[in-house]
């Protein structure tokens, strides 16, 4: 696998070259600092730019894939996609840190497979929908308008249908108020109704103009034929600089943990105990804190699943989770209500013996092993390869064989000196009451 970064006025080129698929994968960032009235608009986009354009401007057969609760969509236009090889078209939104994210990606058969110039005739199908989109009268059409308002409309409503995400951004809204994390990435109705064809196709125009821009392309490919494509067909060419920081750091650390509950219609109850994490040194955050957390609660032969659930019982799933960016780590359980206390009382021991040491050279030993097999497991496909391209490029984090070099660096007195700056935060618990009620 070989790696380029070529840097345009306009946007940044990523080639990852490989031999080891057929197909090419291009994927397109617009990126821009988060705001919550922004963050329906850009779903919206997701939904619309993928419907049609100038060029096709009549609604055909979309064969529609809803990959996530979330904004996440899989299209394919059957009449053009055939001509193409079954092109195939998706687009997410996704929050990172201080910035949200719109992505589209496109993946079809290399030239090499079919007949010459089909790889530019497949990014020009791509950037058509993107770039020239079906604008009539300085707005986008009243169907496909209504078509992603209601769309995203039914995911807002739904957002609470599931407990654990529930549960986590009530947590978010009571330990980071008033920070891009107690926000919701499929966004709130009151913006939604606020959103017309005209401002969509306002901001739509902003947004070329002023998004930060990643193109990532993986694949087998010469590098000058894809980069003569690329900068022959994208046409957006206003100059763009980053200056705000993806990550979001934790300078207010409470003294002592505030405890909140909710109740909602459930068989079990969710805890979930947010821990707030200062001062991480870059190592630290990218490696110490991975086989801290894989030793705490990130596996099943995690030091949280022999205690808490197989020990004692005392709940049906517990597991630990870190983000880097947002600097917090998160231990989450499904429980009875009547264990609460007991849980939260064994969480807090099993995370002070990690204070203290209270691990083996084994469990680092056998936490590096799995980290390096998960490393091993990026290159099996093309989107987490460019997955840990982005992190290079936005988070500054190390690729493959740096990532694999350091990771075998770590020690127990680092994780010792790590595991001291995470405090508790915040404990939430979405308290089934089912049972009670009826």
């Amino acid at each position: 696998m070989e790696y380029k970064k070529i840097k345009e006025p306009a946007y940044n080129i990523h080639f990852i070259k490989t031999d080891k698929f057929k197909k090419i994968r291009i994927k397109i960032n617009f990126k821009e600092e988060l705001k919550k009235e922004n963050i329906v608009i850009r779903n919206m986009l997701s939904l619309i730019l993928l419907e049609s354009s100038k060029k096709y401007p009549t609604k055909r057969l979309l064969d529609i894939v809803i990959n996530s609760i979330y904004t996440h969509r899989e299209i394919l236009l059957d009449i053009e996609c055939e001509e193409l090889y079954n092109v195939g078209i998706s687009s997410n939104t996704s929050i990172s840190g201080n910035y949200h994210i719109l992505s589209f990606q496109e993946v079809f058969l290399n030239e090499l497979y079919t007949e010459k110039n089909m790889n530019e005739l497949s990014f020009q199908f791509f950037l058509n929908l993107l770039l020239d989109p079906n604008i009539v009268d300085n707005m986008f059409t009243l169907d496909a308008f209504n078509n992603a308002k209601k769309c995203l409309e039914e995911d807002i409503m739904s957002f609470g249908d599931v407990p654990a995400r529930l549960a986590l951004s009530n947590l978010y809204k009571n330990m980071c108020p008033n920070t891009p994390l107690e926000l919701v990435s499929c966004g709130y109705l009151e913006d939604l109704n606020n959103v017309t064809r005209e401002s969509l196709y306002e901001y739509y125009k902003n947004m070329i103009k002023s998004n930060l821009i990643d193109i990532f392309v993986v694949g087998n490919f010469n590098d000058d034929e894809m980069l003569n494509i690329i900068k022959k067909n994208m046409t957006i060419n206003t100059i763009k600089k980053q200056n705000l920081s993806h990550f979001i750091k934790q300078d207010k650390i409470r003294n002592r943990a505030q405890t909140i509950i909710d109740e909602k219609d459930l068989n079990q109850s969710i805890m979930i105990m947010g821990y707030k994490i200062k001062d991480l040194t870059e190592f630290e955050r990218v490696y110490v804190l991975s086989i801290y957390n894989a030793i705490l609660g990130g596996s099943p032969d995690s030091k949280l699943f022999k205690q808490i659930r197989e020990k004692h019982s005392l709940c049906y799933s517990i597991s630990s989770s870190y983000s880097g960016i947002s600097n917090l780590q998160f231990i989450s359980a499904g429980i009875d209500k009547d264990n609460f206390k007991k849980c939260v009382n064994l969480i807090k021991k099993e995370v002070k013996k990690m204070q203290n040491g209270d691990f083996s050279e084994e469990q680092i030993n056998q936490a590096i092993i799995t980290y390096k097999a998960s490393l091993r497991e990026i290159e099996d496909t093309p989107s987490s390869m460019i997955s840990i391209y982005e992190a290079h490029e936005y988070l500054n984090y190390d690729l493959i064989d740096k990532r694999e070099e350091n990771i075998s660096k770590v020690t127990k007195e680092m994780i010792i000196n790590t595991a001291k700056k995470i405090k508790l935060d915040t404990i939430y618990l979405l308290k089934g009451v089912e049972n009670e009620r009826n």
